[in-house]
């Protein structure tokens, strides 16, 4: 599901003297029609970021938490994100990757050749498409924090693949009467234990803000997560084969 970021709705943060049980307000807003709101703290126990797709008045809407929360509480932020905003916001992103995805094959093609930049956007949507799939999977709203780590899965994966293409280019002048078959083997093999490492090293780094860095960043620390481990299989079972393909599919025709 779209976040407000793209359908448009209402963002408030407060502020309390103490702190506050989210599953209570939740259940409060709830029952005073505001069914499905996202809550999360915000910075401290006493503050909460409330995320609701109610396009009202915002002056009702803030009269509403009033009548509905009892507990004291300032307002610290209160917007409204129309419809129109969110529909544009959503063109952009969606224009963000296509232009990433452009820039980056312009960038393999010059700079290997063109089967080359099949193989790595082959491997880059895949990465997208299984990302955004586990979160359609588990009911996680898609907002520009979820963009913004889909462009780092992007940035990741790429170099992945860059390097296990070097390593090819590398051996293929290496071993210029071996068959491709063997020379991307090779290639995968040499470059095995150092995209493994890479990996890990990032991969625990991304568990730990998932784990400790608190509500605000645990859905862009997931997305990594996902992101990382779909681009490590997919930098060796996916680009490397389909540059494989297009080349022999090339010299056939």
């Amino acid at each position: 599901a779209l976040s407000i970021d793209f359908t448009g709705g209402t963002v408030a943060q407060l502020k309390f003297e103490n702190a506050v049980n989210i599953s209570e307000i939740r259940l409060i807003l709830s029952e005073n029609g505001l069914e499905g709101a996202e809550i999360i703290e915000f910075g401290s126990p006493q503050e909460i970021l409330i995320k609701t797709q109610y396009n009202g008045n915002g002056k009702e809407l803030l009269a509403l938490f009033k009548q509905a929360i009892t507990i004291p509480f300032e307002v610290e932020r209160f917007e409204n994100i129309g419809p129109k905003i969110g529909s544009e916001t959503q063109s952009d992103a969606i224009n963000a990757i296509l232009i990433a995805l452009f820039l980056i094959s312009m960038y393999i093609s010059f700079r290997f050749d063109r089967f080359y930049a099949y193989g790595s956007i082959a491997a880059l949507i895949h990465d997208v498409m299984i990302t955004l799939g586990i979160f359609s999977i588990l009911s996680i709203d898609i907002d520009l924090t979820i963009i913004a780590a889909f462009l780092t899965i992007v940035g990741y994966s790429l170099n992945d693949t860059i390097v296990i293409f070097d390593r090819i280019r590398e051996t293929r002048i290496k071993f210029p009467k071996e068959s491709l078959d063997v020379v991307i083997n090779k290639s995968l093999n040499a470059s095995l234990s150092r995209t493994i490492i890479t990996s890990l090293t990032t991969l625990i780094v991304v568990i730990i803000l998932f784990l400790i860095g608190g509500e605000v960043i645990k859905n862009f620390a997931f997305a990594l997560i996902v992101g990382v481990l779909v681009g490590t299989y997919s930098s060796v079972f996916i680009a490397s084969p389909v540059m494989k393909y297009f080349e022999i599919k090339n010299k056939i025709e």
